[in-house]
């Protein structure tokens, strides 16, 4: 993608099917013929047309998510977390294990250019919003949808920076569109907390948004999102991904605030550790399919070693996430190997987790104990530990802030095993990941894609690799 903003209409293309009801532009007027269903949400919003605009959306924030290629199979690989062997493309390891991230690849260049079309899309909701005639939608509605919009570009912007993390990121997107905008024209690429600073507002522009006494959606959302398909229970995620991001900003006070305000559970017995939202697929034609089940995706060999026993045997997370297979059905490429396959995602309609409540329960065990409140801490850590793993509890209260981290880790690593957090978490917490050789590279973040920085001659961020 040359501009985040101007050239994300190629990627809505693909989003028009969803807003396809709108209605016809006025005769006198000339629509855009290549993209009809966005000239209508642009020049002649309706209820319907913003509708199918949510709804395409949350299609574009699904986007590659479960592909092959995608962000958990990536992210996994980078986090040493699965292996891909596929004979026909040595990338899986060549460059995403082996060597460095190259910015002009599928690989290296991924997790730019769908985000910010998505962000686009947005942009173009909230404009319609504004132009809707009277008696469209309520003032509540309106609300609601200008709450979801906000709260789906935070998690659209989330991912461009989680990956890039210290080479930076575009938060200016609201641009008109240009057929050749000048380099000087285009929104600048921020450092990392800036973005996570945009992000942060984002969400907390949204919540006011959604809690508003009138606020209500006027549009349906995926099956992945039951339990949070109103404007009040939808605002209980937004205050979840508020709280990861605070997290990542280091802000433990606003984290726990947010968990205060979020769909965290702990109470009941036994605790749903599964209760959240989730990205979701099905077989149905003209939908998109869970690709992780892709016979060469592998499970990094290193996951059955490192797994605790307590008195039950080895943790149950382990047990439930992860399988051996014989010989005849083991992977291998580049003096790699594994014989151990995933048990998620073995349907093609598997869904993936956006955000559970087992991640926000280890999400307050770190804001507790970095705001010292070690003893309060460990027993978060242990309702996960003792629920999900089946281990034995830890024995005392943490105090060592290192032995807290290589807990907390170990923790996260397999309650949220191959959903895209080891990588991310290892990173922000300051622990490299072993290498497989030592002549492997570890790659700490994503390069600005060629693509971008093409249109950005002399872009100091554009110099900035993978390591």
């Amino acid at each position: 993608m040359v501009h985040p903003t101007a050239h994300s209409t190629r990627t809505l293309l693909a989003l028009a099917a969803a807003i396809a009801t709108a209605a016809p532009a006025c005769a006198l007027e000339v629509p855009d013929l290549n993209n009809p269903a966005l000239d209508e949400l642009q020049q002649h919003p309706t209820a319907v047309t913003l509708g199918a605009a949510a709804t395409g959306l949350l299609i574009g924030g699904r986007r590659n998510h479960a592909a092959k290629n995608g962000y958990v199979s990536q992210l996994g690989i980078l986090g040493r977390e699965s292996y891909v062997f596929d004979g026909s493309d040595p990338r899986f390891l060549s460059e995403l294990v082996e060597g460095s991230l190259n910015a002009g690849s599928p690989f290296g260049g991924n997790f730019w250019a769908g985000p910010y079309a998505n962000l686009r899309l947005g942009n173009e909701i909230l404009h319609a919003i504004d132009k809707l005639p009277a008696g469209e939608l309520t003032d509540g509605q309106k609300s609601g949808l200008r709450g979801f919009v906000h709260t789906m570009q935070a998690l659209d912007l989330l991912e461009v920076v989680v990956t890039h993390d210290t080479n930076g990121a575009v938060i200016d997107t609201d641009q008109p569109i240009a057929r050749a905008p000048a380099p000087q024209s285009l929104g600048a690429i921020v450092a990392k907390d800036a973005a996570l600073t945009e992000i942060a507002r984002l969400l907390d522009a949204a919540a006011p948004e959604l809690t508003a006494p009138s606020a209500a959606f006027s549009f349906q959302l995926a099956s992945g999102f039951a339990g949070f398909t109103t404007a009040a229970t939808f605002a209980t995620f937004n205050r979840a991904l508020r709280a990861r991001v605070a997290a990542y900003q280091a802000d433990w006070a606003t984290a726990l605030t947010a968990l205060s305000q979020s769909f965290l559970s702990e109470t009941e017995s036994p605790i749903d550790f599964d209760r959240g939202v989730y990205y979701t697929y099905t077989t149905k034609s003209g939908d998109v399919t869970n690709a992780l089940l892709n016979p060469d995706i592998f499970a990094h060999p290193s996951l059955k070693a490192d797994a605790a026993t307590g008195p039950g045997g080895v943790d149950a997370r382990y047990t439930a996430k992860v399988r051996e297979v014989g010989a005849d059905e083991s992977g291998a490429g580049r003096g790699l190997s594994s014989s151990l396959k995933f048990r998620l995602y073995q349907d093609p309609g598997s869904r993936i987790p956006l955000i559970r409540n087992e991640e926000l329960i280890l999400l307050k065990a770190e804001a507790l104990f970095e705001t010292g409140k070690q003893a309060e801490a460990t027993t978060e850590l242990n309702l996960v530990r003792v629920g999900s793993g089946k281990l034995a509890a830890l024995p005392a209260t943490i105090t060592d802030r290192a032995m807290f981290v290589d807990a907390l880790l170990y923790e996260r690593r397999y309650s949220l095993l191959f959903e895209g957090h080891r990588w991310i978490d290892a990173r922000r917490l300051g622990k490299a990941l072993p290498l497989d050789d030592p002549k492997h590279t570890l790659n700490v973040r994503y390069p600005i894609p060629l693509a971008e920085c093409n249109a950005r001659p002399g872009e100091p961020r554009c110099a900035l690799g993978s390591t």
